[in-house]
């Protein structure tokens, strides 16, 4: 038997990005960039800045979570899902640690010049940003491990990205950009969800306590229909003032259908090949939920 070729570096490190995440750094950039487009604010610098930030962000909390979760015990052999460059020994972990500094440097300093746009308080949201990326799985209180990781993704990739980005072009937070920041998170909370979902078993004998560690599938599967509800009621709240109704409509029937298919999926699923599938699609969601969102805010 011929063995397999060696995966490329460039294979490796992609993996280890996590691509099907990465929709939780875009979508909120996409979302407060129309928004500020709709009022007149829009600045494309600003705005490009703050999506190279996010994704740096979203990277580099990825590369914590290999580094971390490996010296935690949390990805063992026993682990199902995408293989982890650490814990497959693709990359030694003083490697992946040195990369994960090196992509959190790299955002602190692709953020600096937001500070000509939107000032000093723009540098704490950074660190605290960087702060809560290594904290997620490291530090003396993982955030992941003690059931905080969906409020970590729900406020940083929902409400602080989309209501930051929002002020480095408008210079004000406004109502709309809270609620749909709070759209934004809790479908980039979901892909947590289901992560956390498939990985239960492992987590559990690794003391991770995740939410559905700690409260079980029943509630994850409530926690995932919440989500799919509270992005409806965040595109309905801002589309109903001032959107074409049949956008809003239509709109609206896009996220009742998407989320019941995926609530169902979520609870018919019985093996981790059909969560990992799972995992993509809410990824790919989001994704498409911030695109109706700019579409409406732009031409709605």
């Amino acid at each position: 038997m011929v063995a397999a070729p060696a995966p490329s570096a460039f294979s490796i490190w992609l993996g280890a990005s996590r691509p099907r995440t990465l929709p939780a750094a875009v979508a909120p950039v996409v979302v407060a960039s129309a928004l500020a487009w709709r009022t007149g604010d829009f600045v494309a610098p600003a705005a490009l800045a703050c999506l190279l930030f996010a994704l740096l962000i979203q990277i580099g909390t990825n590369f914590a979570n290999d580094y971390f979760d490996f010296i935690q015990g949390a990805d063992t052999a026993e682990r199902v899902g995408p293989r982890r460059a650490v814990a497959s020994g693709l990359v030694a972990p003083g490697v992946m640690k040195r990369a994960m500094i090196g992509v959190f440097a790299l955002a602190f300093l692709t953020g600096l010049p937001l500070l000509a746009y939107g000032g000093w308080p723009l540098l704490a949201i950074g660190i605290a940003s960087i702060i809560c990326g290594i904290a997620y799985t490291g530090g003396p209180y993982p955030l992941g491990y003690n059931g905080l990781g969906d409020v970590f993704v729900f406020v940083f990739f929902g409400l602080v990205a989309v209501g930051a980005t929002y002020f480095v072009q408008a210079g004000e937070f406004t109502t709309d950009a809270w609620v749909l920041g709070a759209g934004v998170g809790a479908l980039a909370s979901n892909i947590l969800v289901v992560n956390n979902y498939r990985d239960v078993e492992t987590d559990a004998r690794a003391r991770k306590r995740t939410l559905v560690v700690r409260f079980g599938r029943r509630f994850a599967r409530a926690q995932f229909a919440g989500g799919h509800l509270l992005a409806l009621a965040s595109l309905v709240a801002v589309g109903a003032g001032d959107w074409d109704p049949g956008f809003v409509c239509a709109g609206a029937i896009v996220c009742v259908a998407v989320g019941w298919i995926q609530v169902r999926r979520l609870a018919r699923a019985t093996t981790p090949g059909e969560l990992i599938q799972l995992l993509g699609s809410t990824g790919m969601y989001l994704a498409a939920y911030g695109l109706i969102v700019a579409i409406g805010l732009i031409w709605g």
